[in-house]
């Protein structure tokens, strides 16, 4: 039997998993292992669980945090952001519908570019990698709703730690390239982008989304079928996946399958009411005064995160330790970081590594010897080359969207 490239890699992978039904009785049972692993995860595990929090393993994935097991929301647990990219294995999964696809047979798929165009494609992944030239980039890819758990007063939607997000080295073909072999015609507006899942209902909106014509022209968009050097796992949107460097990863479709070039602005049900956020530069609105103008979820804001020391790390007093962490923006680039060890009342200057690119991590680091024992606030706030920086008040809004208020840490030093 003559296979597509990666055809193997799933059948041996999902060899049990050639159906929907089985897939969600492996993740079942992976999900309930991994709330009995979380029992151990303070003994044994390099993992530092939030309480009340479990963990669990489903297929090609470590043991990641479990929010919900259909769909499948997993979280990466901050000790893997101590790698400038972020493991395959490790890496954060969110989807909207339970209908995720779990096997995809290589020998029909096909990605369809039509619409607005002069000459449809329909290509293959063979087509694809031996038809257009391969393009590498690393890029974050952070979910609109990263640290929701934080926001306060409490607003609806997956509660995530800072873990739904990722850096990861992507590699396929511009999606300009695509579009170019199609034959764009005059008048172009929007392109749209659509998956292999599925909503479980008639009445529920598919999930699809949109990029102007000019974003979609623009030589960072790929349409990737390697992530770190390998195929993509099923749960990160095998066998494609749009990437769009420096926007939210509502953007960035799983399990690609078709492109539409449309003469008129896109109007669906995740551009127009799903994922808006108020119209200001800080994303921001209270309860009580919800914003009346919104726009997409669009670009990503500056911010940085610590991750290391946790909760598995012991701090002595008198001993030399190193505090670190990551920060990102949209791409104009991470000018410095400061980090305070005394909850916000001095600040110190960080050390920033050479970043993976424009849109990648950018890891800093600061020497730290604490003088005594106790309980410190530590902190980091970072500034983007274009001006923008960490906010030091409550942020909100009721999507619980784009937070990059300054987050902090209680260290125990011994």
């Amino acid at each position: 039997m003559n296979l597509e490239p990666g055809e193997q890699r799933i059948i041996s992978s999902f060899n049990d998993a050639v159906s929907r039904r089985r897939f969600l009785q492996l993740a079942s049972a992976a999900a309930l292992s991994g709330v009995v692993s979380a029992c151990h995860s303070e003994s044994n595990s390099i993992l530092s669980v939030p309480p009340g929090q479990s963990v669990a393993r489903f297929p090609e994935k470590t043991e990641l945090i479990l929010l919900t097991d259909r769909p499948p929301l997993l979280e990466t647990p901050l000790y893997y952001f101590r790698q400038d990219l972020t493991p395959n294995e490790a890496f954060f999964v969110r989807w909207h519908y339970e209908g995720i696809p779990t096997y995809v047979d290589m020998r029909t798929f096909r990605l369809d570019v039509g619409g607005h165009v002069q000459k449809p494609l329909s290509l293959s992944l063979t087509d694809l990698k031996k038809q257009f030239e391969p393009v590498s980039i690393v890029a974050v890819n952070q979910c609109s709703g990263n640290s929701r758990s934080y926001f306060e007063p409490r607003v609806p939607g997956g509660q995530w730690g800072h873990g739904a997000m990722g850096n990861a080295r992507w590699t396929g073909v511009r999606l300009k390239d695509l579009l170019q072999r199609a034959s764009v015609k005059s008048g172009a507006v929007d392109v749209s982008v659509g998956g292999l899942d599925e909503a479980p209902l008639f009445n529920m909106h598919k999930f699809v989304k949109s990029l102007d014509i000019e974003h979609a022209l623009s030589d960072e968009v790929l349409v990737a079928y390697e992530m770190n050097g390998k195929s993509l796992p099923m749960l990160n949107g095998f066998p494609l996946r749009l990437v769009v460097p420096g926007w939210y990863a509502t953007y960035w479709v799983k399990s690609l399958a078709s492109i539409q070039v449309l003469p008129d602005k896109f109007h669906g049900f995740w551009m127009d009411k799903a994922y808006l956020i108020p119209k200001n530069s800080d994303a921001t609105e209270t309860p009580e005064h919800l914003a009346t103008d919104t726009v997409p979820i669009n670009l990503l804001n500056v911010r940085s995160v610590i991750v290391r020391p946790d909760l598995t790390d012991v701090v002595k007093a008198g001993t030399s330790h190193e505090v670190e962490g990551i920060a990102f923006d949209s791409g104009s680039g991470i000018s410095k970081v400061e980090v305070s060890v005394d909850g916000g009342n001095n600040w110190q200057l960080a050390r920033l590594d050479d970043a993976l690119g424009r849109f990648s991590f950018c890891r800093w680091r600061l020497p730290w010897t604490p003088q005594s024992s106790g309980t410190y606030k530590v902190m980091s706030r970072a500034y983007d080359k274009a001006g923008q920086f960490q906010r030091s008040f409550d942020q909100w809004n009721k999507g619980g969207y784009m937070r990059n208020v300054i987050e902090h840490r209680e260290v125990t030093v011994i």
